[in-house]
């Protein structure tokens, strides 16, 4: 029984980490870009996965954690691309071509 308990206290650790990370990364984005996006407003989203971090942290209640964790990978699956794309990110971190490196583009100087 103490092995389970262990492994439950992992998967609670990790709804937390994920939950909070979600948070720091609404947090984050411009409100304009939540409307750009057609998603719902920052306000929003803040409070939502702020109160998953609540309850992961305050609420030992499963079934709690587990709607905190779909808002989170909702969060994570839907809206966050979205965001990104409209914020300019399109997919890659600095928006750059594919074949560009850390110093310009990988074309020979050409």
């Amino acid at each position: 029984m103490q092995g389970f308990a262990g492994l439950m206290w992992l998967l609670y650790l990790a709804m937390l980490a994920f939950a909070v990370v979600a948070f720091v990364m609404a947090a984050f984005f411009r409100e304009d870009a939540y409307r750009a996006a057609d998603k719902q407003g920052k306000g929003f989203w803040l409070i939502i996965l702020g109160i998953a971090v609540a309850v992961n942290l305050l609420v030992p209640m499963l079934f709690l954690q587990l709607a905190g964790l779909v808002a989170s990978i909702v969060f994570f699956v839907d809206v966050r691309p979205a965001l990104r794309q409209v914020s300019g990110g399109g997919g890659r971190r600095g928006g750059g071509s594919s074949s560009d490196g850390p110093y310009g583009p990988w074309n020979g100087g050409r």
